[in-house]
């Protein structure tokens, strides 16, 4: 007998769950294979996911706007060979129906835990919820294999009592605030022998003890947003899926990278005088060439240049990436998305911009595709669109630098020629590039940004 579940979809490296948003089929429909099957929301991105075998949806498990972690089982097809053999069951005896003996089988295969936790050993045919538990996300189990814990002596609070990260992270914590010979549940399972605390580890108001292994694990990971009471006359509002996924980057990035932000300013003449001299051209093209483009094209010639601002932090390693992928931001009024320019150094100055616009306005549209958010070396953000002057963006996750760039304005400035000083008025904008202390030291960002200043204020007639 052949059923398959369907989990649900890694969309992207950096993406760990997803929302059921609408299911296009029902329970007892036929669905073929690559039909769409659902659509799910992961990390500001609705996508349709198609079916991985053609047969009959004979199980929902995860219900609309519900939110389960990347490779949670989230329905069940059984195949066409099944559904015609499930159609003649009426008619046979009981004892030749032999489906259940292969239906058995199939949770060890499909998902081989490294943690200590088989099938029953009674002999007794292991029930769903059971198998769903020992399902739990290589994440989890990876955690679970590290501490020697047991994943099923910990009672999941995901679907179908699955053990999510935020569970097996609680269960350390109890583990480790428990007083010696009195934990209880959680020293049954098969532990290593506990490194001795660090001198500096920090300890909670209850007096116990954090390992210094765990402390990194939940500083690092899970997010905790603190609460605060209601006055009288506030409204509560919960967060929608967007601002509570931005909410949490933005914490994990700023807890993560050391921010320092470098300044520096840009004239536009040059920029202006190409702008002006193949307008009618790119009109006709029917592109439109805005200041950011002129300035995703130069950041992508520079970068090759300082390959640690196209890097980032990788546990005890530099990752030094290989492809130019730049992320712009985009205002959504309301939320923020920042779809990617992949391979920006091999497009000139056109293919950079239709690139742009065209990312641009599908975002808005909300017609992303997953991979077109994920994968950014760099980013860039645009606040001087709307008036401000020069501004301190955070540095996304996964990245070692971003470039805000602020309004173009014109300012009276001294210019000198021929050994004389005049004034004369020109467009200019401050760009503040917000960098990880971790790889990038102060002058390294000098470099880059007088670099940037060089190209872009000597832009060349043909980019």
């Amino acid at each position: 007998m052949a059923r398959i579940e369907v989990p649900m979809p890694q969309m992207g490296e950096s993406i760990a769950e997803g929302t059921v948003s609408k299911w296009l089929k029902q329970v007892g429909d036929e669905v073929q294979r690559d039909e769409p099957l659902l659509e799910i929301s992961t990390d500001k991105v609705d996508a349709e996911i198609p079916s991985p075998n053609a047969g009959v949806l004979v199980e929902i498990l995860v219900e609309e706007g519900a939110t389960v972690e990347v490779g949670t089982p989230i329905a069940v097809i059984e195949t066409e060979k099944a559904a015609a053999a499930g159609a003649a069951a009426p008619s046979t005896p009981p004892a030749e129906a032999k489906p259940e003996p292969q239906a058995a089988a199939a949770p060890p295969q499909a998902a081989p835990a490294p943690a200590p936790a088989a099938a029953p050993a009674n002999g007794r045919e292991e029930t769903a919820e059971e198998r769903l538990r020992r399902r739990s996300t290589p994440l989890v189990r990876k955690i679970a294999e590290e501490h020697g814990v047991d994943i099923a002596q910990i009672e999941g609070t995901g679907s179908g009592g699955r053990v999510t990260k935020n569970d097996i992270m609680a269960f350390l914590e109890q583990r480790a605030a428990a007083p010696a010979g009195n934990a209880g549940q959680a020293t049954a399972a098969p532990a290593r022998p506990a490194a001795p605390a660090a001198p500096s580890a920090p300890k909670p108001s209850g007096g116990a003890v954090v390992g210094v292994d765990q402390f990194w694990e939940t500083f690092y990971g899970q997010v905790r947003h603190p609460e605060f009471p209601a006055r009288e006359g506030d409204r509560v509002e919960p967060m929608d899926r967007i601002r509570r996924l931005t909410a949490d980057h933005m914490v994990r990035a700023k807890r993560i990278a050391p921010h320092v932000h470098s300044f520096i300013e840009i004239d536009f003449t040059s920029i202006d005088r190409v702008r002006k001299a193949n307008a009618a051209r790119w009109e006709q093209q029917g592109v439109k060439v805005s200041y950011t483009a002129f300035v995703a094209w130069a950041v992508a010639q520079v970068l090759p240049e300082y390959p640690m601002v196209n890097a980032t932090v990788s546990g005890d390693n530099l990752l030094y990436r290989g492809d130019i992928n730049i992320g712009m931001a985009v205002d959504l009024n309301p939320g923020l998305i920042v779809p990617v320019v992949k391979n920006a150094d091999e497009l000139n100055l056109m293919g950079i911009a239709r690139r742009i616009n065209d990312l641009a306005a599908r975002a808005r549209e909300r017609k992303l595709k997953p991979d077109e958010i994920q994968g950014a070396t760099f980013s860039i953000t645009n606040p001087g669109v709307l008036g401000t002057i020069v501004g301190m963006p955070v540095i996304p996750e996964g990245t070692a630098a971003i470039l805000g760039t602020g309004a173009i304005e014109k300012r009276a400035v001294v210019v000198t020629a021929d050994g004389m000083d005049t004034i004369a008025i020109r467009k200019r904008a401050f760009f503040s590039l917000g960098y990880d202390h971790r790889i990038v030291d102060g002058a390294d960002a000098a470099r880059f940004l007088s670099r940037l200043k060089e190209l872009l204020e000597n832009f060349p007639e043909e980019a």
